[in-house]
């Protein structure tokens, strides 16, 4: 390999995230328990995040409009005006969550820094972004940060592009095969996957992926014996 650059998903790759959906899901179908099963919520919830990606992007905002957007249509546009702000509650908690860190992180990159350039490379909303980055302290190791709209191949060669490299000088490591390691590859990239306990349904994949360029490993920590 001759990697010049390393870039690092963030959510659930440098600090945790998912699991703060989970728990707002959870909440947000206690509130709505009378009007439908907590499986019709989860189904329905589902249905209209996917559905609304394209009109708000990934990340905390969008969430919630979807939140709100079930809770009027699984009661017939009859829910009372306190549970809505009981939604917008729940959103705001999740903006204000202190920052964790996966076990590893920081070690990872100071020892990379110096012998990479490192950049984040992420999707979602870019103010909530910016702010859990600033919030992580980590911004010091990164060359550069790229909030996309959408991870594909095309935002791929468009990162590439900027950075000056060859895709084959590019290597990703972040927790979503979907978005992280199948378009990395798709472009003639090298990708690794570290998983996370916790997966958004909508990143989820079948079927393995077999590629000479990809690695799978444990931990964040195993990174620096791959490069």
């Amino acid at each position: 390999m001759d990697i010049k650059v390393i870039a690092f998903d963030a959510d659930d790759t440098l600090w945790v995230n998912e699991p703060y959906f989970r728990q707002t899901e959870e909440a947000f179908c206690n509130l709505l328990g009378e009007y439908a099963t907590l499986h019709e919520l989860e189904r329905e919830l589902l249905k209209i995040e996917i559905q609304n990606l394209s009109l708000y992007g990934y990340g905390i905002k969008g969430f919630v409009l979807s939140m709100v957007e079930t809770a009027l249509r699984v009661t017939n546009n009859t829910i009372n005006a306190k549970i809505i702000e009981q939604i917008l509650d729940l959103g705001k908690q999740m903006l204000n969550q202190p920052i964790e860190l996966l076990d590893g992180v920081e070690e990872v990159l100071q020892t990379l820094k110096d012998k990479y350039r490192l950049v984040v490379a992420t999707k979602g909303d870019l103010l909530d972004q910016e702010r859990k980055l600033k919030k992580s302290n980590l911004m010091g190791y990164f060359h550069h940060v790229e909030v996309m709209s959408e991870k594909d191949d095309a935002n791929y060669l468009k990162l590439i592009k900027h950075l000056d490299i060859q895709p084959n000088e590019l290597l990703m490591v972040g927790n979503s095969l979907k978005s992280d390691i199948v378009p990395v590859l798709n472009v003639g990239g090298y990708a690794i996957h570290v998983p996370y306990h916790i997966t958004w349904a909508h990143e989820q994949i079948e079927g393995a992926v077999d590629n000479e360029r990809f690695k799978s490993l444990e931990s964040i920590r195993d990174v620096l014996e791959f490069v």
